[in-house]
Formats: structure tokens, C-alpha cells, sequence
């Protein structure tokens, strides 16, 4: 009896919490994006709610071998939570939802992908790699984000900023052999040798945006990252944004941090 009581409680914090999720994913261009759905109806092997502080992590998972193998690892997925979510939220959004929610979800085929206040985990990925922890820091970062349609056009900066994040605040990249590119990490395309590969190559995304972001940070103006993150998260994002924050435009920047990436390679 007490355990159908601790179930259907569950359950209740669950439903609330669906109605979170209900912001557009941060995500652009990822495979399997979670997409809004009745996750709290879902066959699962287990589910646990862990509260520290104003946060709550609801834990779901559906897949056998990770429910055999995968403890250590959702322990790990769990003190990076807390640990990095707090840090995130207080640096970029107090905002932010008190209710996550992870699932290991057997039927996902990326890495992982954020919607709403949700994070999607495949399953065999967390067992294959469990150093890959950060990815907890990546995906919660666009819970903190929040920008709800204010990224439209951007969603290079998005992950960007998910990925500046993940460097700064992670807490093993080390062990996952996960660095920031050397140089300014961008490659020719084969198929147009004689184009400017470093053209507005800030659009790349990921970790050679986030490259940039680090360095824009450290080397012209501090509190960049935040400022920008606000701005999408406001929808008051512009372009003209950069020089009004720093001097100079996106692409005196970019022009700027290549000069001195280069030589790096």
C-alpha cells in the first residue's frame, strides 16, 4: 500500500510538471527532438523524485539493460545535476523551472535533447560513455535558457552558449576527452576549396562558437555570455546587440578572435 501511495504521489508532481513542459525545444537541428506528449503515461521500469534545495529531478528510465547496469551512472547524472543546474541558474536564470525531469527513454536514438523542462537520454550512450557526464550540463542549460522562439535564426548561439557553458561549468570534460577545438577548429570544404572557411564561422556552432564565446568573455567584455543569454531569453536579441555591448560588430569579433586562434593551430 505504501509503495501504490508513493506512486500515485509521484505521479501527481508528475502531472504538474508536464504542464512545464510545454516550452519549445532549445534544441535546433537534433535527432528525435522530444516533442510534447503524455510522458507521465509512458511504460517505465522505474521512477524516483530527488529534492534539494528548490529543485526537484524526477529520474525515469524504460530500458532493461540501463536499469541492470546504469546505477552508477544515473547517480553520477544526478549529483551533476544538482550541482551544475544551481550554478546555472544562478548565474543565468533564478527563473529557471524547479521541476526536472530526465528519462532515459530506450526508443531515443540521439545522445540526448532537451524540450521544455525534460531531458531525453539514450540509454546505451550513458552506458557505453558514462564519463560523458557533462552531457547533463549541455542539456540542463537549455532548460536555463528558456528562450521560447527568441533564438529563431540563432540557434547556432543557442548551442553556443549550451556548449560555453558545458567548458566553464562541467564537471568532468577531462574525462570524457571533451575539449574545445585547437585553432580556430574549422575545417575546408571539400566541395568549395577556395571559399573563406572562416567566413561568420562564429554560425558553426557548438564547440567553435563556444570557442569564440570563451574568448570574447576572457579577452573583450566580460559578462558577454550573460548579456547575450538574457537577450535571447527577453526576445530582444539583435545583432547591433554585439556592438552596443562590447565596440564592436559580431564579425570585427569573429575577425578579431581568428587572428589570434590561428596561430594556435
Amino acid at each position: 500500500m505504501k509503495k501504490l501511495l508513493l506512486i500515485a504521489c509521484l505521479f501527481a508532481a508528475l502531472g504538474a510538471t508536464a504542464q512545464e513542459a510545454t516550452q519549445p525545444a532549445q534544441q535546433q537541428q537534433r535527432p528525435n527532438r522530444p516533442r510534447r506528449q503524455n510522458w507521465t503515461e509512458a511504460p517505465h521500469l522505474s521512477l524516483d523524485s530527488t529534492t534539494r534545495g528548490p529543485y526537484t529531478l524526477i529520474f525515469i528510465n524504460n530500458d532493461t539493460t540501463f536499469e541492470a547496469e546504469g546505477q552508477d551512472v544515473k547517480k553520477r547524472m544526478i549529483e551533476t545535476f544538482y550541482k551544475v543546474y544551481t550554478a546555472e541558474a544562478k548565474d543565468f536564470n533564478p527563473n529557471t523551472s524547479k521541476r526536472v525531469v530526465f528519462w532515459i527513454d530506450r526508443n531515443y536514438t540521439g545522445v540526448a535533447a532537451t524540450g521544455g523542462n525534460l531531458v531525453r537520454f539514450k540509454p546505451a550512450w550513458m552506458l557505453k560513455k558514462p564519463t560523458d557526464i557533462d552531457v547533463v550540463t549541455h542539456e540542463v542549460m537549455h532548460i536555463v535558457q528558456a528562450y521560447n522562439g527568441g533564438a529563431q535564426g540563432v540557434g547556432w548561439l543557442t548551442e553556443g552558449i549550451a556548449d560555453y557553458v558545458r567548458a566553464v561549468y562541467g564537471v568532468d570534460n577531462e574525462g570524457a576527452k571533451w575539449y574545445l577545438p585547437k585553432a580556430v577548429g574549422i575545417r575546408p570544404d571539400p566541395k568549395n576549396p577556395t571559399a573563406d572557411i572562416n567566413a561568420k564561422g562564429y554560425e558553426k556552432s557548438y564547440r567553435i562558437t563556444a570557442k569564440f564565446l570563451l574568448w570574447a568573455e576572457k579577452n573583450v567584455k566580460a559578462g558577454l555570455v550573460v548579456n547575450l543569454d538574457g537577450k535571447l531569453r527577453s526576445h530582444t536579441y539583435t545583432a547591433d546587440g554585439w556592438k552596443d555591448y562590447t565596440g564592436k560588430t559580431l564579425d570585427e569579433l569573429w575577425a578579431d578572435y581568428v587572428a589570434v586562434a590561428s596561430k594556435e593551430g
